[in-house]
């Protein structure tokens, strides 16, 4: 044994025999992943070490002993370590290059066995050796860019020079995770096989290297010099890219294109100098307020995952499922369920009902086929997954059921007493219902605690977010099953306890209420789309009211204003009409008969675009009562501020357990701006105390919906935040 770590360890010698080749292997203790903690990139400095030092060696595979090869760095040391500075970041990426330089220059042949994923760290790790041979089933990527940094470790240096500035540029700034076959096709590796044959590949690689068949010295020497590109070259590779980048990133996120930049700054250095463009532009990078709360979301997004997960140990397998309503709605359920594999029922009453739940689901098949995700054969296949009934004949063999039916709790509370009857004694029950309170619906069941909302958010095929509600008498039994059948469909469950709208609506009628506010007060609703869209909305307040549709809004205004009434009364239309009443009230429902508060015409793909209406701008006229002038930031503190109190209520309440699934919850439920890091993240950027001294302002003149709570007076004062320090 050459070194022995506790992650880890480099033999000398093979299965076939021979003492000339050594192995470097991967496989961190009491972890099921491997990553390139502080702890594992020491190791490794000592290993390389270790290996410089025997004599008589001829080669080098490195290799991984666990499923996939290197995960990337351990993102949980980010924050922390982004907290030391510049200076302290750029001398760190330094030393990991002089380690990860110290493999490429080795005194012979060296090859990488890729047998799963290297994502980041453990892809700038492979791209060290002169060779690569890839599983067949593996991926590779640089995803930095995704939270908000750079590849910092070589991936700008070695990537560009081994594959060409386009295809790198390309990989990097998209964050892409790249098949075998398309590393192949890019040269990014030398070969692809099954995982059983990699160690006897990588091994007849090193010895073509060791008979000269094969020269590895030429390999290093273009991986260690300038890029070979003219002038011409270097302005038609970089300077488009960064064009076409900066168009599809936005200017939220600087990374793609900063990346970019290092490569071109670097294409004309030898390695060195690469390098250290590289570091200073990772630091920059990674101590911008983006960085931080992307790779904040990467770590909510665990703690999400690792709760799921646990549900999904203690949950009773669901085989085969059903959804009651057909429509829009129940065909996209339909279509997701099918689409990841779980045969799913899908029942209405009237024929036409059946009809157009499955030409949702054919159409959204179709889509999968034409983007080649999906050949014809297997889209049959997994539309046989789809069930199309009129009764409830085999409602027997059900594990569970997804009510679907129209948003009405007489309705609703209907069909659900109907089906408990037809189910066996053991089957679940849920409700996609998007407000209306689960105990309620619960009150005329005889197994309440089978029963739980399973809220799913439209288009079901593109939203990540389930909330999984909990009533007062539902089963952890029942969570677990809706959790695990929601994981098996693709989505991100995020459990959370019954209140009028739950987490979501709850938290997004208070934004549409300040908005409400704003154009009664005299501000343009277009201009604060454009506000709250530069913000870094998908959507401005009133677009996104004429997509949900304004009907759907009223109702579910009136649920808040009924459970809420302090707060949100005015949001059930009590009083004076809003501009969201006034639009009902003219039949400008949305999107769903092409006018609200705008005009909707198809574009050329048949979707929806958006213009501007008179007529709109007349009927929001009738509710103006004042003629006030708003700055862009007084705009962000209206619409915001009321927004991210009901968040902070909520997590008071107990209605949603961790400020993590709080903040993802809203990211991936209503396009909550990611690099803004969800709503609680918000309050920590800005200082809870200066947020509740923004909302006590505001609170004078508007009364209660932007009053902070006691509690977050407490923390104000104590200094207190969300998250801690560098969390």
């Amino acid at each position: 044994m050459i070194y022995q770590g506790n992650a880890i360890t480099v033999a000398r010698g093979t299965q076939n025999g021979g003492d000339d080749i050594a192995t470097l292997t991967f496989d961190l203790k009491d972890e099921s992943v491997n990553k390139l903690s502080s702890a594992v990139v020491k190791e490794l400095g000592e290993a390389v070490k270790a290996i410089q030092a025997v004599s008589g060696l001829k080669g080098l595979v490195i290799a991984s002993g666990k499923e996939a090869f290197i995960v990337g760095a351990d993102i949980t040391e980010f924050h922390g370590l982004f907290d030391k500075g510049e200076e302290y970041l750029v001398e760190m990426n330094l030393k990991v290059h002089d380690i990860f330089n110290a493999i490429e220059d080795l005194p012979f042949p060296t090859v990488t066995a890729i047998n799963g994923l290297a994502l980041g760290g453990g892809c700038e790790v492979l791209l060290t050796t002169d060779f690569r041979v890839m599983g067949e089933k593996a991926k590779i990527g640089l995803p930095e860019t995704k939270l908000g940094i750079l590849p910092g470790w070589g991936g700008c240096v070695r990537l560009p020079r081994m594959i060409g500035a386009d295809n790198a540029i390309e990989w990097i700034a998209g964050g892409t995770e790249n098949k075998a076959s398309a590393a192949l096709k890019v040269g990014a590796v030398d070969a692809v096989v099954p995982n059983e044959q990699l160690e006897a590949a990588a091994l007849d690689i090193l010895a073509r290297a060791n008979r000269g068949e094969l020269d590895y010295r030429a390999r290093r020497d273009e991986k260690t010099s300038p890029l070979k590109l003219n002038p011409i070259e270097q302005m038609m590779a970089f300077e488009t890219a960064k064009g076409y980048v900066a168009g599809k990133a936005g200017p939220h996120y600087p990374a793609p294109v900063e990346a970019i930049k290092v490569i071109q700054k670097g294409a004309g250095e030898e390695r060195g100098r690469a390098q250290a463009i590289e570091a200073k532009a990772f630091a920059k990078l990674a101590l911008s307020s983006v960085a931080f709360n992307l790779v904040g979301l990467f770590m909510n997004d665990q703690v999400v995952k690792k709760k799921g997960s646990k549900y999904e140990k203690q949950a009773r397998p669901v085989k085969q499922t059903a959804v009651l309503g057909a429509g829009i709605m129940g065909g996209g359920i339909a279509y997701q369920s099918a689409s990841k594999g779980t045969p799913i029922l899908m029942k209405d009453i009237k024929d036409e009902a059946i009809e157009l739940g499955l030409k949702e689901a054919r159409k959204l098949f179709a889509k999968q086929v034409e983007r080649k995700k999906l050949s014809t054969e297997q889209m049959a296949e997994k539309l046989s997954n789809i069930r199309p009934t009129l009764s409830y004949g085999d409602f027997g063999h059900v594990d569970l059921v997804v009510e679907a039916v129209v948003e009405n709790p007489k309705v609703k509370e209907a069909v659900l007493t109907e089906v408990e009857g037809l189910v066996g004694e053991d089957t679940i029950l849920t409700s996609n219902t998007s407000t209306i309170s689960i105990t309620r619906l619960a009150q005329n069941l005889k197994r309440p605690e089978n029963f739980c909302g399973m809220h799913f958010f439209n288009p079901v095929h593109r939203m990540p977010l389930v909330e999984v509600i909990r009533g007062e008498k539902t089963s952890d039994a029942a969570v677990a099953a809706t959790v695990a059948y929601a994981r098996a469909m693709g989505k991100t469950p995020i459990v959370v306890n019954d209140c009028p709208g739950f987490l979501v609506n709850r938290v997004l009628f208070p934004y549409f209420g300040g908005f409400s506010q704003l154009v009664e007060q005299g501000a343009d609703f277009q201009r604060v789309d454009k506000v709250m869209e530069k913000f870094g909305w998908p959507m401005g307040p009133a677009y996104l009211l004429d997509v949900v549709g304004m009907d759907t809004a009223v109702h579910a205004g009136e649920v808040m204003a009924e459970g809420f009434p302090e707060r949100m009364g005015s949001l059930g239309g009590a009083g004076e009409k809003s501009a969201i009443q006034v639009m009902v009230d003219n039949e400008r429902l949305g999107q769903k008969n092409a006018k609200g508060f705008y005009a909707y015409e198809e574009d050329k793909k048949g979707k929806p675009k958006k213009v501007s209406d008179e007529a709109a701008h007349a009927l929001v006229k009738q509710v103006v009562k004042a003629e006030k002038k708003f700055s862009d930031d007084d705009i962000i503190a209206r619409m915001m501020v009321p927004l991210c109190l009901e968040t902070v209520r909520c997590l008071e309440d107990g209605i949603v357990e961790t400020p993590a699934e709080a903040d993802m919850a809203l990211i991936y439920g209503i396009g909550f701006p990611p690099f803004r890091g969800g709503a609680l993240r918000y309050i920590d950027a800005m200082g809870v105390a200066a947020f509740v001294e923004l909302a006590e302002g505001l609170a004078e003149e508007l009364g209660a919906l932007y009053a902070p709570t006691d509690k977050l007076r407490e923390m104000a004062k104590s200094n207190d935040t969300f998250y801690g320090k560098s969390a």
